[in-house]
């Protein structure tokens, strides 16, 4: 099950559309949830996800980000959040929001150095409250959910793709060799379960340095676009390799909104641009929302 865009900037037919996963239904909030995955960890998957939400949410689109890696979430300290999420009944929560974007992670649920001591199941379960038990979007829902993944192709992807209706996934790599042999595996793992890839992020593909401007390939060249070209896959846009934008998450104010005029800020829209463009261009079979969201 699949969704189209619904905001000003793509100003598409208020319908879910059935083209992946065929015996989901939409969610009655969500209009689009997009999965942010990757083959291996420390490619900058979750900083890509925060500042791809932020940058659709620059667009006019209502915009929410689910960190649903339970084992090590960073969303909190990228987006400047603290304290609890409240909760109207004890049962539903209402997610935090920053810069405009709607939030829920188990980190705001838990100590921050509490470890989660779970097995797969007890993972999952926490993933598919976290998602269906938020007040996404109040009364108005939400354009587009970003998923932002664990590492890897193991039970929490399993479920996301067998429970959850996703519009696409994106699959963030860096250029060298053995990121894109793992991001091989993430975007053969979505293929198998049924979720279309909407396009390949290089990230970290240059770096320029701040005193002369020299720009430097430090992690290779070219490996996201020839990995785009032979899955036959759009490269959504490579991204740069800057002190700034890790220094902004780590401050909790990611550079798409401490520096919009930057840019590493303009990189991450033109992304945010691209994947609108390959989710507007999906096949779809037109199905009628939740009448909450017309």
């Amino acid at each position: 099950m699949s969704q189209t865009p619904d905001h000003p900037a793509a100003a598409p037919p208020r319908v879910a559309a059935r083209a992946v996963q065929p015996t989901l239904s939409p969610l009655p909030r969500i209009r689009n949830i997009i999965a942010v995955g990757s083959g291996k960890g420390g490619v900058g998957k979750s900083t890509t996800a925060v500042n791809l939400a932020l940058a659709l949410a620059a667009t006019g689109a209502r915009v929410g980000v689910l960190d649903a890696d339970v084992y090590g979430p960073s969303i909190p300290t990228m987006l400047g959040l603290s304290g609890k999420p409240d909760s109207p009944d004890g049962k539903s929560i209402v997610p935090m929001r920053a810069f405009g974007i709607e939030a829920m992670s188990i980190g705001l649920l838990v100590e921050q150095d509490t470890p989660m001591i779970w097995r797969g199941p007890m993972a999952t379960s926490a993933l598919t409250q976290l998602l269906t038990q938020t007040l996404w979007g109040g009364d108005d829902g939400l354009d587009y959910l970003i998923v932002d993944l664990p590492p890897g192709t193991g039970d929490i992807q399993l479920t996301l793709a067998q429970k959850i209706p996703v519009a696409g996934a994106v699959v963030v790599t860096t250029p060298q060799d053995v990121a894109t042999l793992d991001a091989r595996k993430a975007l053969k793992m979505f293929e198998k379960v049924e979720v279309a890839v909407l396009g390949l992020v290089e990230n970290m593909a240059q770096h320029v340095c701040s005193a002369c401007g020299h720009v430097e390939h430090l992690f290779g060249q070219g490996g996201g676009e020839r990995m785009a070209a032979q899955y036959g896959v759009p490269l959504l846009g490579s991204l740069p390799l800057e002190i700034a934008i890790r220094a902004q998450g780590d401050a909790g104010v990611p550079i798409v909104t401490s520096a919009p005029d930057s840019a590493a800020a303009q990189a991450y829209r033109d992304v945010a641009a691209q994947l609108l463009v390959a989710l507007a261009a999906r096949p779809r079979a037109a199905m009628p929302i939740a009448s909450s969201l017309v």
